[in-house]
């Protein structure tokens, strides 16, 4: 299992108001995530703590299950897990919007149940990038998702955060899939 961190992360590019510029690809289109429909199990690397120089991570296994809506725009999927004994339950949606040709992706979960801000981004050449701007432990930070889908059998998604403006970056989470069904 590589943590696909050899793949490059484009650079950030902001506006003059500080917001986050953010260009489709030429290919991207409503069909980027075709390949995750169905269910999935996968095999998680999580980062006890984020943005502290810890290198400590739990490892676990979960499952997810994907179905298009909105005639193929979006998708919605169902992640199950289990942390400390405790049942465990995510959700995100995607939406391809067809004028700008970015996706937009929301994740709530059981914990929190509220939609995150959604990080937006395109693929090119089978890997997928989208970026948003959060805060952690009250201080601003940028958040990237990366969808590694050169293999479509087993993609890698992987979530990576940043408290420099995008100049360095800490991977946190690593998601292995594979094909159920």
């Amino acid at each position: 299992m590589s943590n696909n961190d050899h793949l490059e992360i484009p650079k950030v590019n902001f506006d003059t108001n500080g917001n986050l510029v953010i260009v489709p690809s030429a290919t991207s289109s409503k069909h980027d995530f075709d390949f995750f429909a169905g269910k999935w199990k996968l095999h998680n690397k999580k980062l006890k703590s984020r943005l502290n120089h810890c290198a400590d991570w739990i490892e676990f296994e979960s499952t997810q299950e994907m179905y298009k809506v909105l005639n193929g725009i979006g998708n919605i999927d169902n992640f199950l897990a289990e942390f400390n004994g405790q049942p465990f339950e995510g959700m995100t949606v995607r939406l391809f919007n067809p004028k700008t040709k970015l996706w937009s992706i929301y994740w709530a979960d059981s914990n929190e149940g509220k939609l995150d801000p959604p990080v937006v981004g395109s693929f090119e050449n089978n890997v997928g990038h989208f970026f948003t701007k959060d805060t952690f432990n009250d201080k601003p930070i940028l958040v990237v998702f990366r969808w590694d889908t050169r293999d479509k059998n087993n993609p890698v998604w992987s979530q990576a955060s940043s408290s420099d403006n995008g100049k360095t970056w800490e991977w946190n989470w690593y998601m292995y899939f594979t094909k159920i069904k």
